[in-house]
């Protein structure tokens, strides 16, 4: 390697690392989040995801006590066989187990020159004999915080284990409609995808007209138009929240998804106008000039050719929109509330006031971000066409 080979390599190294280390910014939390998402809950609650691989709770104050005599599968000791359900029920909580472990067995001390456990240690060790007795399974990874989440469940244990016992919390029937329950996300993903789908398509829809209109169509105060437009894009939407509550009330669209249809139209308009303007704008005068001399009209031209020559604009401002709609939370709270719950909504609801639940809360929030994780990825090369759209004339 030459001297300026190294030295290229060194010049660019702080590019690098802030590349890297922006990566990692992104993409550790996004890991983070999906592990824990796949954690039980005694897991959760025990240590953090990075610990995911390492012993599971009990395990290690099992072995370190206890696994001398009775072996790590809890077979040593046939007249105390810590495999045997019978034998391990006799301890339910860490309280009866410390008090066995406190006893003297022919005379000596049970616990032998070991000091005996603290009460954390015995109910990190009864969890452990319960898992050797195959009473109470946890794996490492599992999906039960999804169905849970899914369905809205908040029993004893999880959804699967309670509906195979026949108990059946409030509002749960055991079967696929469930995944409909108010409480849970998936009506909320339904609600999420009703109000998001529409909300982008007519947008885009008046924007691409209007866009044309204005690039392309020679009417008297069109630039006093196209400032107004663009003036309109600094406005906070929350000014305006009270005076369309109240319109809204008079007319009766409170609660339904066609006020919030009408409101991210109404603000997203501004900007999709803007940038399609600007994209077709851009596009080649001369064959605009061609198709009208041979007798297209502009709804022709607009069809034919505006319209496909578009499309990296259309898909950019779809993509936009999307997101900006799917993650709002502000817009659906005012005007849906909990009588049609969407996805940013209903995670609030995962977490009681005292914190319970809250390992819902992980895969609620990796559900709702799945699908805009899908839809950057696939089509992340329209995020710059459309940023791009209309800045640089050739």
């Amino acid at each position: 390697m030459n001297k300026s080979k190294i030295n290229h390599f060194f010049n660019r190294l702080p590019l690098h690392l802030a590349v890297i280390g922006l990566m990692l910014i992104w993409v550790v939390p996004a890991i983070g989040l999906l592990v824990t998402s796949l954690r039980p809950v005694q897991a959760i609650n025990t240590n953090g995801w990075w610990m995911t691989l390492a012993a599971l709770p009990g395990e290690e104050e099992y072995n370190q006590l206890c696994a001398d005599c009775h072996g790590t599968d809890g077979k040593d000791l046939p007249e105390a066989d810590l495999s045997d359900p019978e034998v391990v029920g006799l301890f339910p909580r860490s309280i009866q187990l410390l008090a066995m472990l406190g006893q003297e067995i022919d005379g000596q001390p049970h616990m032998g020159t070991l000091p005996l456990p603290d009460a954390q240690q015995a109910a990190d060790i009864a969890t452990q004999m319960k898992r050797l007795a195959g009473i109470e399974s946890q794996p490492r990874l599992t999906l039960n915080n999804y169905i849970d989440s899914m369905v809205g469940y908040r029993g004893t244990k999880n959804y699967l284990a309670d509906c195979e016992a026949g108990v059946q919390a409030s509002g749960i029937n055991c079967n696929i409609s469930d995944l409909l329950n108010p409480r849970g996300m998936g009506r909320a993903f339904v609600n999420s995808v009703i109000v998001t789908v529409p909300a982008t398509i007519l947008p885009i829809l008046f924007a691409a007209f209007a866009g044309y209109a204005f690039a392309w169509l020679d009417f008297k105060g069109r630039y006093f138009l196209f400032a107004i437009l663009v003036g309109l894009q600094v406005i906070p939407l929350q000014m305006t929240l009270v005076p369309i509550s109240r319109m809204y009330a008079e007319l009766g669209l409170n609660g339904s998804f066609l006020g919030v249809w009408l409101f991210h139209t109404g603000f997203g308009m501004p900007y999709s106008i803007y940038l399609m303007r600007n994209f077709l704008g851009t596009l080649p005068r001369d064959l605009f000039e061609s198709a009208y001399l041979d007798g297209a009209s502009h709804w022709t031209a607009f069809r034919m050719l505006a319209l496909p020559l578009a499309m990296p604009a259309v898909a950019s401002l779809a993509i936009f929109q999307f997101l900006w709609v799917w993650n709002d939370l502000l817009v659906a709270l005012v005007f849906l509330g909990g009588t049609k719950p969407v996805m940013t909504y209903q995670i609030s609801n995962m977490v009681s006031s005292l914190g319970a639940g809250w390992h819902l809360l992980t895969a609620s929030a990796f559900l709702s971000m799945l699908l805009p994780m899908v839809i950057f990825f696939a089509f992340q090369r329209y995020f710059v066409r459309g940023m791009l759209a209309g800045a640089v004339k050739g």
